[in-house]
């Protein structure tokens, strides 16, 4: 069972795998039927008792007759046989009341925990057969409203377990009650971090002092970026103590989609309006003086050619880095085999390798599994990592690209590393490497083809699948680019060589 911090001055209190924490017991009509029959005791039938019912039944007679036994009115043989039917008569007849009272309490017992009442063929006096009948429906009634309840708080404990937002349950003195499947997933046992944010701690407070529904947007930072709305509903009192409703949905997806407009109009007009410029401007010197100059006009077309397509791998990566966004806080749910994913990367990579004259070295240690893993998003990230390595490395040079098991804070996991033999990337630098348009060297980086987007991808892919990026780059020794990624599994730890050469 884990502990979940209640509000400030609460302490900690239980919370089961249901998201319910435990209360005092609370009695209802299903905890009693459900709870196992104690012995019940059959109706006991004392001598004391029943001379108690028969003094009440024949005193007043037995009195009447020995005053006139003792006043000379009846014969002392005539009084005598009279006391003794009457007082035998009373003795039967306190019998028979005590009896049936008894039979009715046991079965009143019974019935309270969960038993048959009274059979229809019971024996009972007359009168006290009426009323044993009118608790018989009264106690069959009873049982069937208790069904009923039962069913109707089941059917109430699977809508609020069904329901796609969040929602916890609050008694008055703001301590979680229960939290239904939605909050475990987003909060796991322990909402004392969420119920402690000032914004929904003010929700609740105004909540409670104006009894009306209050509003509230809460941002949290960890473990990754999200943005929820939590509305505050006080409740009348709900059995178990519940006074308030605390129901929190998901916006972090729609205000990414807003940021992520304002933000593609404003980098798409800044990285573009260099090549759109070259490209207006060679229109019209085709269209003025170079338009009978064939020598001028082809080597125009190229340059022109350059620039669209530069313009295309900029809209792409900026659509990419969007959709990337929109779903980094929801974490991937299926796996990747590591060696695969770079293997196919690196022959995609094969004719820069060529161009470039560089030769790439792989050392992969096999049955790697990134879980949970985004295969076309790993896929990616080698990718952007392999072409940054190759255009900013050293002509002619060497790239080593190798997998490894590593264990991070006792989670296993999987180590990429990406290592170039170029200049090295001075370290006042590292840190905004991937920011989005960021460069070290804006000339160098627009004539190596790179758009600036690369490693602001990598960063959000490794953020989506809970991993870190680290950039090593020692004065004059290349660079290194590791991520660490939560594994599955790991298999030998011997990594194999490969080599992929350039010419």
């Amino acid at each position: 069972m884990a502990l979940a911090r209640a509000p400030a001055g609460c302490g900690y209190r239980p919370v089961d795998a249901r998201g319910v924490i435990p209360t005092a017991p609370q009695p209802s009509a299903t905890s009693v039927a459900a709870a196992p029959p104690s012995p019940v005791v059959g109706p006991v039938t004392s001598p004391r008792r029943v001379l108690k019912a028969a003094l009440l039944v024949g005193g007043v007679p037995l009195l009447v007759l020995l005053v006139l036994w003792l006043d000379g009115a009846l014969a002392p043989r005539r009084a005598a046989q009279a006391l003794v039917v009457c007082g035998l008569a009373a003795i039967g007849v306190g019998w028979l009341w005590v009896h049936t009272l008894g039979q009715m309490a046991a079965a009143l017992r019974r019935a309270e925990q969960g038993g048959f009442f009274l059979g229809e063929t019971t024996r009972l006096l007359p009168d006290a057969a009426e009323v044993a009948d009118g608790v018989r429906r009264m106690a069959r009634n009873l049982e069937q409203r208790s069904a009923l309840i039962g069913r109707l708080r089941e059917a109430d404990g699977a809508i609020v377990e069904g329901l796609p937002d969040p929602l916890l349950v609050l008694d008055a003195d703001r301590r979680p009650l229960r939290a239904n499947a939605a909050a475990r997933r987003l909060f796991g046992t322990d909402t004392a971090a969420l119920l402690r944010h000032p914004a929904l701690a003010e929700a609740i407070e105004r909540a409670m002092a104006e009894h009306r529904p209050q509003l509230a947007d809460l941002v949290l930072p960890v473990p990754v970026l999200r943005e929820l709305q939590a509305q505050v509903i006080p409740m009348a009192p709900l059995p178990g103590g519940g006074a308030m409703l605390v129901v929190l949905s998901d916006r972090t997806r729609e205000r990414q989609v807003e940021r992520m407009r304002a933000d593609f109009v404003a980098n798409a007009s800044h990285e573009l309006r260099t090549p759109l410029a070259s490209l207006i401007g060679f229109i019209e010197t085709l269209r003025g003086p170079a338009e009978d100059d064939p020598p001028a006009r082809a080597r125009f077309l190229g340059i022109m050619a350059e620039q669209a397509e530069r313009m295309r791998r900029l809209i792409d990566d900026l659509l990419g880095l969007a959709r990337i966004e929109i779903t980094e806080h929801q974490a991937p749910a299926a796996r990747a085999v590591l060696a695969e994913v770079v293997r196919a990367e690196a022959a995609a990579l094969a004719p820069l390798l060529d161009a470039r004259g560089v030769q790439l070295v792989l050392r992969l240690a096999p049955g790697l599994v990134a879980a949970p893993a985004d295969a076309d998003q790993l896929a990616q990230v080698v990718r952007n990592l392999l072409d940054n390595a190759i255009r900013h490395g050293r002509p002619g040079g060497e790239v080593v690209l190798a997998t490894a098991p590593a264990e991070q804070s006792g989670q296993p996991g999987v180590l990429l590393s990406v290592s170039d033999d170029g200049p090295g990337i001075p370290k006042e630098h590292i840190p905004r490497l991937t920011e989005r348009f960021y460069r070290v060297d804006r000339g160098r980086s627009r004539a190596a083809g790179g758009t600036g987007l690369g490693l602001a991808i990598v960063k959000h892919i490794v953020i989506r699948h809970r991993g870190r990026l680290v950039i090593e780059s020692p004065p004059g020794q290349g660079a290194t680019f590791r991520v660490w990624l939560p594994a599955e599994a790991e298999a030998e730890t011997t990594p194999r060589l490969e080599t992929t050469a350039g010419t």
